[in-house]
């Protein structure tokens, strides 16, 4: 499966309601003494995050110059025109940057854009409200999705066909399946299927998430995933 190019925070909504472009990184630190930035990838080859030109900033009224150096365990090393000490990176830090929709391909079948399912209302096939979707991660397993309750705590289940069968973008949902010893019900105060985390991986030519067609794998043991360092939000 893919990951996605873009991304939201691992708490709460989108970071904003523009559907034109889609956030493809994070600047979570500084690295070194010369300028130089450490970025969280939400694309599929973090490397080609400089590949489509000058970067936006949330508001789309600042561009970065970004250029990938190098990188490092769960990031990537870049400098940005203009910043050449630590301080200046410094106060980069949390700068989510994005890309215009437009200079993206095009979607295949059942694909879909991370930041058009970050905050979803879950439902079981019955109606009932589990949670909102939170977060999309892949650990080297495939595709899984995080799931926040809706008065608290956090579930995780794989994204695939047979565990989320139905994305209704324009309905604002997606219907899960229940899975037991995952997710028998709503998500509830104290449920956890996460340590700490950051962002998904993932690379510019392609910002969609697909679905595995495989049935459902073995609920996942967060206990025994890696997870990355970084916490970027």
């Amino acid at each position: 499966m893919v990951d996605s190019l873009s991304a939201s925070p691992a708490h709460g909504e989108p970071p904003n309601g523009d559907q034109d472009r889609v956030c493809v990184g994070v600047i979570v630190g500084a690295h070194g003494i010369r300028g130089q930035v450490r970025i969280k990838s939400f694309t599929e080859e973090p490397e080609l995050l400089d590949a489509y030109g000058p970067l936006q900033d949330e508001a789309g009224k600042t561009r970065y110059e970004v250029f990938v150096a190098g990188r490092a365990k769960g990031v990537i090393i870049c400098t940005i025109r203009g910043v050449t000490d630590r301080t200046g990176a410094e106060k980069l830090k949390g700068l989510r940057l994005y890309l215009d929709r437009a200079l993206l391909p095009a979607l295949e079948d059942d694909e879909f854009y991370h930041s058009d399912l970050i905050g979803l209302t879950a439902r079981f096939p019955d109606g009932t409200v589990v949670g909102r979707v939170s977060a999309l991660y892949d650990f080297g397993a495939g595709d899984v999705m995080e799931l926040h309750g809706l008065t608290g705590g956090v579930a995780v289940i794989p994204f695939t066909r047979a565990a989320v069968p139905v994305i209704d973008l324009k309905a604002g949902e997606v219907v899960v399946e229940p899975l037991p010893g995952a997710l028998e019900g709503p998500v509830m105060p104290g449920a956890t299927g996460a340590r700490k985390r950051s962002a998904p991986k993932g690379g510019p030519r392609r910002e969609s998430v697909a679905r595995d067609d495989a049935a459902a794998p073995e609920p996942v043991d967060a206990g025994k995933e890696e997870w990355p360092d970084e916490d970027w939000h």
